[in-house]
């Protein structure tokens, strides 16, 4: 019985998992992170003045030895195997850089996601704060101050001295009935 394309696709229900693996695979196993830490390493070479001096001057070695020199000549002059060392440069560095990129970009999210969190806490906390803040400010408006204080017991004081200065007249005139004299 030859197996269709339909009937493949009806044994294939659950899509939540994986497939498992075919047999025809190469068998190539890497390590995604060892790659990206390879590929930034190449990107970073490749993007520094160090890299296009280097290569600048294989280049004029390259161009002179073929030109200058004609039993040295292994590429002549269109330079077709000097084009080849560039497209192949070309199509390595391009992926690679990309790769790097792309590796940079996670970091970028990353670290983008974390200041936001760390934004949303200050932002809490400062809110918090600032209702403390004026819990206390209402709780102090209903407290008395030093100078209020001050001021009460001074008025407090001052009653009392007058209310002593005329007990003590009372007294006096109780104890001498006659004519009244003021003892200030």
């Amino acid at each position: 019985m030859a197996k269709t394309p339909a009937s493949r696709s009806v044994r294939r229900v659950d899509l939540s998992s994986p497939r498992r693996r075919s047999r025809f695979r190469l068998g190539i196993h890497y390590d995604p992170d060892a790659f990206g830490q390879f590929s930034e390493t190449i990107a970073r070479f490749i993007g520094t003045a160090r890299f296009l001096v280097v290569q600048t001057i294989l280049v004029v070695i390259w161009i002179s030895l073929n030109v200058a020199f004609a039993f040295l000549r292994w590429d002549k002059y269109p330079f077709i195997l000097l084009n080849l060392a560039f497209s192949t440069q070309a199509a390595y560095a391009a992926p690679l850089i990309l790769l790097a990129q792309n590796r940079q970009e996670e970091r970028d999210r990353q670290v983008i996601e974390s200041d936001r969190a760390v934004s949303a806490r200050t932002q809490a906390d400062t809110e918090f704060i600032a209702r403390e803040l004026a819990s206390i400010r209402l709780t102090l408006a209903d407290a008395v101050t030093t100078e209020e204080l001050k001021e009460a017991v001074d008025r407090s004081l001052d009653r009392a001295v007058d209310r002593a200065i005329a007990r003590v007249i009372e007294l006096r005139r109780e104890a001498h009935p006659g004519p009244s004299t003021d003892p200030r």
